[in-house]
């Protein structure tokens, strides 16, 4: 039984144009310790159609591919998760989420991702903001699906960042399954206590690295660090939702809002210190500044900041073979900026940047590798979109 309208599936034709030759968007790009400005023309953007796969999501936050073409799960920020079959027809509500999951502000139902062995254990993993209004945060759950019932079962919660604040705002919420069977998911500072991303003492603003069942890995940087979270993986940071594993060599690469300025890529080292809030080039949302520092020693440059900022949010690098002359670029959706970027990399630097999708007129939430070797997106909003991009036929 379907618990929304089906969605259409329409196409558009879209012509992708470089935003460096019309200088659109400032974008300073840090590359062996010099900043400049990119604006280098860029010419191999094929002609590219996106086709509607489904419409009418709420708010929509993260997409993952089920095997065998049994169709997509996509969740939604107000806390619900929905399987919508592979023709983007039919569409099912999965019951089974936590019951005191806090859907309000930025709060709400993040990301999901199948286990490294889905296809064995039939195992999800999602987050979510849990709690009150007067005491939450993000936690990290762990459930088998049963498709068949659209239902979620074992639901058992590995994961809660401390401590449970008052808000509803910088959650993080992303996920990544390293290489070697860890998990890491990206921890907001929660607006309020962005001072705390500078110790270990909490999960505020930071990646922990956990493994499959929650517990921390004894080789984490700070296990046995007096007063230290032994989950606590990078410190520093502000509020990350995007983090992607690059194809190339293994590093792992994510970004992070700054506030009026100031979002940030940058590459992964266990133990390393991002600088938030003591080094970043946004101001208070005021205008006023938040400090003047924008290096120091022993806090990590970012490789791509910009300001004013796109609000970022989902990245990967494409894998596909489907549109090669964007094999191995990184892909980051733009909620301020509403578009998709497009980061040209060669022999491991990002040599130029590109604004894509920019007809779409809408905030892009999360962009994902298709097993078919496409691009999908989701758009963001009360009347989001699941969309591929697919070479113009």
């Amino acid at each position: 039984m379907q618990n929304k309208p089906p969605a259409s599936r329409n196409t558009t034709l879209l012509t992708i144009a470089s935003l460096a030759v019309a200088g659109l968007v400032t974008a300073w790009c840090v590359m062996d310790g010099q900043a400049a400005e990119d604006r280098a023309a860029i010419t191999d953007t094929p002609q590219i159609q996106t086709t509607v796969v489904a419409d009418a999501l709420e708010f929509p936050w993260s997409v993952a591919f089920l095997p065998d073409d049994a169709g997509f799960l996509v969740t939604e920020r107000d806390g619900r998760l929905l399987h919508i079959s592979q023709d983007g027809k039919t569409r099912h509500e999965i019951s089974g989420l936590p019951a005191h999951l806090f859907a309000k502000g930025q709060g709400g139902l993040f990301d999901i991702t199948l286990a490294p062995d889905y296809a064995e254990s039939k195992q999800v993993y999602f987050a979510f903001a849990g709690g009150t209004a007067d005491a939450n945060n993000t936690e990290l759950a762990m459930a088998t699906l049963d498709i068949a019932a659209h239902a979620l079962r074992d639901v058992k919660v590995i994961f809660k960042a401390e401590p449970k604040t008052k808000g509803a705002h910088h959650y993080g919420g992303r996920i990544l399954f390293t290489k070697d069977g860890h998990i890491l998911l990206t921890l907001g500072d929660r607006y309020t206590q962005r001072d705390r991303a500078q110790t270990t003492d909490s999960h505020l603003g930071k990646i922990v690295r956990l493994m499959p069942d929650g517990s921390a890995p004894k080789d984490n940087p700070f296990v046995g660090t007096a007063g230290a979270k032994a989950e606590v993986y990078t410190m520093g940071n502000r509020n990350m939702q995007g983090i992607a594993i690059y194809p190339a060599n293994g590093d792992i690469w994510f970004h992070e809002h700054g506030p009026r300025g100031g979002d940030e890529v940058n590459i992964l080292k266990a133990g390393a210190n991002y600088g938030w809030p003591v080094v970043t080039y946004g101001h208070e949302y005021s205008g006023l500044p938040i400090t003047d520092l924008r290096h120091k020693d022993g806090m990590e440059d970012a490789i791509v900041q910009w300001t004013p900022s796109i609000a970022p949010s989902g990245m990967a690098f494409y894998t596909g073979d489907q549109l090669p002359q964007w094999k191995g670029d990184l892909f980051v959706g733009a909620l301020a900026g509403q578009h998709l970027r497009r980061l040209d990399i060669e022999g491991g630097r990002i040599i130029k940047q590109e604004r894509l999708l920019t007809d779409l007129e809408s905030r892009i939430r999360d962009v994902r590798n298709g097993p078919d070797g496409y691009l999908y997106i989701l758009t963001d909003g009360p009347e989001g979109q699941l969309i591929k991009l697919e070479r113009k036929r």
